[in-house]
């Protein structure tokens, strides 16, 4: 068992090298990172490895996003702390963890029972209670009941942004998700405008495929869509 000083300290290590050096500037982003303990969201032998620069296994095929990805695509969603947000992808409960910082109500959704239920006990031992988790697809539908969002965040690379999400965003709302295959991503952000949705590519990033009605199947998962 590593010393809880220990692990808070490289927490802030993280928070100064790997985050706000590279830019990241928002206040309560920083503090929600230098408090959340990445560490119980990993498997306890991945401990001393949880605030290295790098994304790490959960089981199950999945990943716990790097710490910096987790952070600017954060940033991305811009938000205020008043928004009810939408995650696609819930994984370890990480990212549900740091939106619960910076907004009202975070709903999340994870097709695989096992990490959904282990991500909602991990949230609800270290007492964040504005995220709920529901297992199932969003991929395509999101997460009806509540809508619309200020925000939505897809933490795996799908083939194309889903429309049913687009439609799920409030007006002026943001959608950050990777889009691409195996062979190459780019991290997307789409914004709700009055004339309707503006495109901006981002930057490269690798993440697991997502699985449901809009993601990839195993076998087509080498294909990379055309670009946008």
């Amino acid at each position: 068992m590593i010393d809880e000083e220990i692990l808070a300290k490289r927490r802030e290590e993280m928070v100064t090298s790997q985050i706000f050096q590279r830019g990241i500037r928002d206040p309560r982003l920083l503090q929600a990172l230098r408090e959340i303990p990445r560490h119980c969201f990993l498997p306890k032998n991945l401990s001393e490895q949880a605030y290295q620069d790098g994304a790490l296994p959960i089981g199950l095929g999945q990943t716990i996003s790097q710490p910096y990805i987790v952070a600017v695509m954060t940033d991305l969603l811009q938000l205020s702390g008043s928004e009810t947000v939408l995650e696609i992808g819930t994984g370890s409960g990480y990212q549900a963890a740091v939106l619960s910082r910076m907004a009202a109500q975070v709903h999340s959704v994870e097709v695989i029972p096992a990490l959904a239920e282990t991500a909602a006990e991990t949230l609800c031992r270290l007492g964040i209670g504005n995220v709920q988790v529901h297992l199932g697809d969003g991929s395509a539908i999101g997460w009806q009941p509540g809508a619309p969002y200020a925000g939505i965040l897809v933490t795996a690379a799908a083939p194309a942004v889903p429309a049913g999400l687009l439609e799920q965003l409030a007006a002026g709302g943001r959608l950050i998700l990777p889009v691409g295959g195996n062979g190459g991503q780019e991290l997307q952000r789409w914004t709700r405008g009055p004339d309707g949705f503006h495109l901006e590519n981002l930057f490269p990033v690798s993440f697991v495929p997502l699985r449901g009605e809009a993601g990839w199947s195993s076998g087509d998962w080498t294909v990379r869509p055309s670009s946008f």
